[in-house]
C-alpha cells in the first residue's frame, strides 16, 4: 500500500499538464561529471521542454560555496523556481533559508537534505527512500553469498560514497544492519572507506585492499560507478569474478553491461528520468501556488541478471 501511494503521488505530479504558465527555473547540479547526476539533468532538460518551462543548469563542481552562489545568482535573476541536488547534504538550511526569504519555491532531487523534516512553505524533496536502496541491496548478496555455501562465513568490503552525502551514509548504514540480522551475520565486513562516488577512487581503494592481501567474498558499493571500479580492481588483481559477489545502485547503463557480462551481481534502480522529472514538476506547481506533498518518494526497485532487460532503457 505504501509503495502504491508513493507511486501515485509521483503518477500525479508527473501528469500535471502543460499551461501558458512559462516559468524560468534555475538548477544547480552537483557535478556533471557524475554519472547518475547527468542523468538526474537529463529528466529536468525533457520535463521541461515537456513543459515548456525555460531551464538553466549550473554545474556546482563539487563545491559547496560555488553550488550557494549559483543559489544566490538564481534568486537575483528572478527565477520562478530553483532546483538543487546537494553537493553537501548539511548545506541544505544555508540554501532553504536563502531561498526562503526571496519567496521562490526550492526543490532538491535526489541528495536528501538534512533538515527535510523542517522544510519551510513552497519547498519540497523528490528523491527515493534510501533506507530501501542498501537494505535491497544488501540481502540479494546476502542471498547470493549463502547460495555459494558461504554462510559459515563471508568476508565483505564496502565502498561507500560521499561522506557528506546522507545517501552515502543510509546505504551503508542499511547494509551493516541487514548483516547483523540472523539470516545474514555469516558476513563480517573487514572494511570501509569513501570513493566519493568515483569509479577511478574505487578502482584506486579496491587495488589498495587487493595489495594488502584483501580476498573478498563480497564488494559492496554505494552505486554502480563505485561497483565498477572495484570490478576493474579486481579483474586487474587476477581475481576469478565467479567467486566475488559485487553489488551496486542506480542501475546504469554501466552498471547493466557489467551485470550481463558476469561481473556486476545486484544493483538497485533508482529512477532518474521520474526523480529529475518529479522535480520539475514540483518546481512548476509551487511557482503556480500549488500544493505539492513535501517529500515524494520514488521506490527504488531490485535488478538482477534475471530483470535486468527490464532496465536497460530506463536509466
Amino acid at each position: 500500500m505504501k509503495k502504491r501511494l508513493i507511486s501515485t503521488a509521483i503518477a500525479a505530479l508527473m501528469s500535471m499538464p502543460a499551461s501558458a504558465f512559462a516559468a524560468r527555473l534555475g538548477v544547480s547540479i552537483v557535478d556533471f561529471d557524475n554519472n547518475f547526476q547527468t542523468l538526474l539533468m537529463h529528466g529536468m532538460q525533457a520535463r521541461a521542454k515537456e513543459k515548456g518551462a525555460d531551464i538553466q543548469i549550473e554545474d556546482a563542481h563539487n563545491d559547496v560555496a560555488k553550488q550557494l552562489d549559483q543559489v544566490k545568482n538564481f534568486i537575483a535573476s528572478g527565477v520562478d523556481g530553483i532546483i538543487v541536488t546537494l553537493v553537501d547534504t548539511n548545506a541544505s538550511k544555508t540554501i532553504s533559508e536563502e531561498a526562503a526569504r526571496a519567496g521562490i519555491p526550492l526543490v532538491f532531487v535526489n541528495l536528501e537534505p538534512s533538515d527535510m523534516k523542517s522544510l519551510p512553505d513552497k519547498q519540497a524533496y523528490v528523491g527515493s527512500n534510501e533506507v530501501e536502496s542498501g537494505t535491497l541491496q544488501a540481502f540479494e548478496v546476502c542471498k547470493l553469498l549463502r547460495a555459494r555455501g558461504k554462510s559459515s562465513g563471508a568476508t565483505a568490503y564496502i565502498v561507500m560514497g560521499s561522506l557528506v552525502h546522507q545517501a552515502a551514509l543510509q546505504r551503508t548504514k542499511d547494509v551493516e544492519q541487514v548483516f547483523s540480522t540472523d539470516m545474514c551475520n555469516f558476513i563480517k565486513v573487514t572494511d570501509k572507506q569513501s570513493s566519493e562516488w568515483s569509479r577511478d577512487n574505487a578502482q584506486n581503494l579496491m587495488t589498495n585492499w587487493l595489495t594488502a592481501g584483501a580476498t573478498p567474498d563480497a564488494v559492496i558499493a554505494n552505486n554502480d560507478e563505485s561497483a565498477i571500479g572495484a570490478i576493474l580492481a579486481l579483474k586487474a588483481g587476477g581475481v576469478d569474478m565467479k567467486n566475488v559477489v559485487v553489488g551496486g545502485i542506480d542501475a546504469t547503463q554501466d552498471g547493466l553491461q557489467a551485470m550481463k557480462a558476469g561481473e556486476l551481481s545486484v544493483t538497485v534502480f533508482q529512477n532518474a528520468k521520474g526523480q529529475g522529472g518529479g522535480g520539475v514538476d514540483a518546481a512548476l506547481a509551487l511557482a503556480k501556488g500549488e500544493k505539492v506533498d513535501r517529500v515524494v518518494y520514488v521506490p527504488f526497485e531490485l535488478v538482477t541478471p534475471a530483470n535486468e532487460a527490464e532496465y536497460l532503457n530506463k536509466n
